[in-house]
């Protein structure tokens, strides 16, 4: 008894079957090659910032930065004791916590009446809150700073009386400039819950408030997540504004060190390297503990089901 293939297997197959040489293999591998390429150029200022902070000026001088040898710690040594690190990173942290913490409340309050009640001015709303991140800040560098002079405030919350030289001032701007962004991304976050949540939650009596605490907070938790490691890395990073609103040098945030990294006549690269990474170790410590939370709030809405 002879067995007789069924053609239409057999075409499904051919048409399955990955071919071999052509012009689509040529580009499979161009692709991998081209974006090893990029990442090797974008890393590359990275990794040599990054090994010659550990290797002494003297000899980079005399043998060039693309060399090898020379290696030393006092680098790291003398960027910590001359740059002042250990201030301006407790001016830095109490700037920042507070910041990130009421950016993330506030927008999500925010987002949670944008996106769970129907009202004439819903996206008006919104857009109120991100018209802030359509601005410069250098647009709006003199009538805040107006402003922020002529407020008066006790002096138990700022010691100049005013909202000028003091931490909240510079608080109260983060929080305005990154509210929008993060009421924006929390808002798409939350209109995608399942309405029946809530619905369950009214019929069980549970007041708004209790909506917002108990059910939306927990789980917007990878949304918080991903804002909070962009949130910690702007405003941490951020040194425009504080150059306008701090008018003392012990108040300055840790990106300030550099500054007093350089000299009047001559600067030592590599010692401004080393304080550059160790600016940089805190963010990326908060990304590597939060990386989870990140990447779920980022790809949150990639698939379907």
């Amino acid at each position: 008894m002879s067995v007789t293939s069924n053609p239409v297997d057999e075409r499904q197959q051919r048409l399955l079957k990955p071919r071999e040489g052509g012009a689509r293999s040529g580009r499979r591998w161009a692709l991998p090659v081209a974006l090893t390429i990029i990442s090797l150029i974008w890393l590359f200022p990275l990794l040599l910032a990054l090994v010659n902070s550990f290797r002494d000026y003297a000899y980079t001088a005399k043998n060039g930065y693309i060399s090898w040898g020379g290696f030393t710690l006092d680098n790291y040594r003398n960027a910590w004791s001359q740059g002042d690190f250990g201030l301006h990173f407790w001016n830095s942290l109490l700037i920042t916590v507070p910041a990130v913490v009421l950016t993330l409340f506030l927008s999500a309050c925010v987002a949670f009446v944008v996106a769970r009640f129907s009202w004439t001015f819903n996206i008006a709303l919104l857009g109120f809150f991100l018209a802030a991140n359509l601005l410069p800040p250098q647009a709006l560098l003199i009538p805040v700073y107006r402003m922020f002079r002529a407020i008066q405030v006790p002096f138990w919350f700022s010691e100049s009386g005013t909202l000028l030289n003091s931490f909240q001032g510079l608080i109260l701007v983060n929080v305005a400039f990154q509210t929008g962004f993060c009421a924006f991304v929390l808002s798409n976050y939350m209109k995608a819950l399942p309405k029946e949540l809530y619905e369950s939650a009214v019929i069980d009596g549970a007041s708004v408030s209790r909506q917002f605490f108990q059910i939306t907070l927990p789980l917007c938790r990878p949304a918080l997540a991903a804002l909070a490691v962009l949130q910690t890395t702007w405003i941490y990073n951020e040194f425009f504004w504080a150059t306008v609103l701090l008018q003392q040098g012990d108040k300055y945030p840790v990106t300030s060190s550099i500054n007093n990294l350089r000299g009047q006549f001559f600067t030592d690269n590599n010692l401004v390297a080393a304080g550059s990474v160790i600016i940089a170790v805190p963010t990326l410590v908060i990304f590597f503990v939060l990386q989870r939370h990140f990447v779920a709030g980022l790809t949150l809405g990639a698939t379907k089901g």
